[in-house]
């Protein structure tokens, strides 16, 4: 189960770095958290990979509250991630062809997405900016859906603000990872989530609401028994009801 994990966690941010390299090479717009080191690089003087790293230290400050703890994984999520980029930023030609461009950026942001799941899955620990996102949905109960567009949107919103370049591939990335990383959580393999608590997350729904997911399991929970706990099965000891005795009279 360790060489499991420590594979989806490899391959994961392999995934998550060629992304970002897939995303750069489109030239459709940056991701919401680099328009947002951007936008601060603007006003701070600092470069933007000296913004990235202030508001990564920030973010991970956050995780205090949140419960957070950090791992194997993010550690190697900086040392990965950041080696994987610079390889595929080598090796991917510049596309000049806009239905080119499209599929690079389409293709980055559906790659994200399951490398989110592959790495943050495997229990090792997520990066900064992911395990802000994993501590809201389990501390909350609220879907990864609504979660991560939420955070996706806002930090999208101050790095307009701030002057960073947004571009149709920033919105597409905003308002897709999401319910990109929802779906691929709910297609995962269980025993590759359980290790890091995403089992119960892949059924979650916006707003605490029950998801259909939740709903069938609870109907079968209650078939066969009228008062809605569940069946026992074979094997399963059960106590044995409290009879009513009759009160002695005199």
């Amino acid at each position: 189960m360790t060489t499991l994990r420590g594979t989806a966690l490899l391959v994961g941010l392999i995934g998550y770095g060629f992304s970002m390299a897939l995303m750069v090479r489109a030239g459709l717009g940056l991701d919401p958290w680099d328009v947002f080191h951007q936008g601060l690089a603007r006003h701070t003087g600092m470069t933007i990979g000296i913004a990235s790293a202030v508001v990564g230290v920030a973010v991970l400050l956050a995780w205090v509250p949140l419960r957070n703890r950090p791992g194997v994984g993010t550690i190697a999520n900086v040392i990965v991630i950041a080696v994987t980029v610079d390889a595929g930023l080598m090796i991917l030609p510049t596309p000049t062809s806009l239905p080119v461009r499209i599929a690079l950026m389409v293709g980055a942001v559906l790659l994200n997405a399951f490398s989110t799941v592959l790495y943050v899955g495997a229990g090792l620990g997520p990066g900064p900016r992911d395990g802000l996102m994993t501590g809201l949905v389990v501390r909350t109960g609220l879907s990864v859906r609504l979660v991560r567009t939420s955070i996706e949107v806002t930090v999208l919103g101050m790095g307009w603000l701030l002057g960073g370049t947004v571009g149709v591939g920033t919105v597409v990335y905003a308002l897709g990872i999401g319910p990109l990383v929802q779906m691929f959580l709910r297609i995962t393999p269980r025993r590759l989530l359980a290790r890091s608590g995403w089992a119960s997350a892949a059924d979650a729904s916006d707003f605490g609401v029950p998801s259909r997911a939740q709903r069938d399991r609870s109907r079968r929970n209650r078939k066969g028994d009228p008062q809605g706990a569940p069946t026992p099965t074979y094997g399963t000891m059960v106590p044995c009801p409290e009879t009513m005795q009759p009160t002695p009279t005199c």
